[in-house]
């Protein structure tokens, strides 16, 4: 197996190539939330690169699907797409704050939570860094810690918010890394489980909206 993975759901441009048993080979991560577009595909040519390895080795593709923002989660799916439909590579989805679970090892209740803007967050509650509670869910941060009190909290989400989490972890993880979403979802296929169909989880609608009162130019 040579995996590639790759997450835009978070303000994080975060590729990696895993083998599927010894680990991750290569990975990149910049975090800009303006340039997904611009920097996603130079992180593949990178990390291709500097594992020594071809895309026509490739033999799965691996993509966050969110719960993020429409703008950046459209991009790493459209390019995950791509990828497998021009290599005829299998594409699964694993949800992004799994990954970000995973990538901090605990083994006991947590959640993650990351920023959704609007004054609000996407978070989950897990049992421990391999297993979610429940589905994520979008909430403003004071109704969040209103459901989960003083549990432990990572993600960039938990920490641009910390006065609702009493529970913030110094030091956790506080975006996707996809080494990570790499290393869970090769574990998970030699398990022989069925990941997720690689389809945005967006919770919400998109901000933007067709304005009132446009006006249709089209001839009749």
């Amino acid at each position: 197996m040579l995996l590639l993975a790759l997450d835009t759901a978070t303000p994080a441009v975060t590729v990696a190539l895993h083998d599927g048993t010894a680990g991750t080979l290569a990975s990149h991560q910049r975090v800009d939330a303006r340039r997904h577009g611009e920097l996603l595909l130079p992180a593949v040519d990178q990390v291709l690169s500097e594992a020594g390895r071809t895309l026509d080795q490739l033999t799965d593709v691996v993509v966050g699907v969110g719960p993020g923002p429409y703008t950046g989660l459209r991009v790493g799916l459209a390019t995950a797409a791509a990828l497998g439909a021009a290599r005829d590579l299998p594409v699964h989805g694993l949800c992004t704050l799994d990954g970000l679970a995973y990538a901090s090892g605990l083994d006991r209740p947590f959640v993650v939570a990351t920023d959704a803007r609007r004054k609000e967050v996407y978070w989950a509650r897990y049992a421990d860094h391999r297993t979610r509670v429940g589905e994520p869910q979008v909430h403003p941060p004071a109704e969040v810690a209103a459901l989960v009190g003083p549990l432990p909290a990572l993600g960039a989400g938990a920490q641009l918010y910390a006065e609702h989490f009493p529970g913030l972890l110094e030091g956790a993880p506080a975006h996707q890394s996809a080494g990570a979403l790499a290393q869970l979802a090769a574990e998970r296929l030699a398990a022989g489980e069925e990941l997720l169909p690689p389809r945005p989880l967006y919770l919400r609608r998109p901000d933007a909206k067709v304005p009132a009162g446009y006006k249709v130019v089209t001839p009749r």
